[in-house]
């Protein structure tokens, strides 16, 4: 039976994001599925989107809609029935979370509060982001526009991303620009948003380096004493351990 059917792939798609929850919040290793079920913003949001989302699915006019709507005022979260979301999605706290009409998310991707996938302009058909899978998205992060996230991508918190995000790696910033974490990238989940590179410093400090070579060279020139370089301190560290425990 057609209903039956897509009453179970939705019955085990929940069972996968409440695994997700479990696995990727350290407040719910603790707790119970019922109370997981019970008391996670992020679970509600997504079982009323699955719902609405079949309903949409089987041509069901209103009621996805309606169950959107309901769901933003309860959750603060606002998931439009016609979004398309893979397994394992983990959306963290959840307040201000926006997923607009033509997302694409893959699988066992976690969102943390804030985080918007939205569209640029008024024009019409693919207008939001496809995040691949395994990808962590930073709070408060904007992906804007018909994007692409890599597979395995990290967005930092406070990002603005509006260009491709190439596979297994970290953006910073707004505009974000693309970085990398000592040359590799873990697979799956990353929580550490404090060891992230700072490439205002990065470019503040090779200008820095650039103009004491010419301070040098003026230097050897006019048998001056040349001066010494100036210093650029990283606004974070990007050593020590991992407050997030991973």
């Amino acid at each position: 039976m057609p209903g039956f059917a897509k009453f179970a792939r939705v019955a085990g798609e929940v069972r996968r994001d409440v695994l997700a929850a479990r696995d990727r919040d350290p407040a719910a290793r603790a707790a119970t599925t019922v109370e997981i079920v019970a008391t996670w913003p992020g679970i509600h949001a997504l079982l009323a989107y699955r719902v609405a989302h079949a309903f949409q699915g089987a041509g069901v006019p209103l009621l996805p809609r309606v169950i959107s709507m309901f769901t933003r005022a309860v959750t603060g979260i606002e998931i439009h029935p016609a979004a398309h979301i893979g397994e394992g999605l983990f959306i963290d706290h959840g307040a201000g979370v926006v997923i607009g009409e033509t997302a694409d998310i893959g699988n066992d991707v976690t969102l943390y509060q804030g985080v918007t996938l939205g569209g640029t302009g008024f024009a019409t058909g693919k207008r939001h982001p496809t995040v691949q899978d395994n990808v962590t998205i930073g709070s408060g992060a904007k992906l804007l526009g018909p994007i692409t996230i890599g597979h395995g991508a990290k967005i930092g918190a406070n990002s603005v991303v509006i260009t491709d995000v190439p596979p297994n790696s970290t953006v910073v910033g707004n505009p974000g620009h693309p970085v990398r974490v000592d040359g590799r990238r873990v697979e799956g989940p990353d929580a550490d948003w404090i060891h992230l590179p700072d490439p205002i410093a990065e470019a503040i400090q090779a200008l820095s380096s650039r103009i004491g070579a010419l301070e040098r060279m003026v230097a050897e020139l006019s048998d001056a004493e040349p001066k010494p370089p100036a210093e650029v301190t990283p606004l974070r560290s990007m050593r020590g351990t991992n407050p997030a425990g991973g």
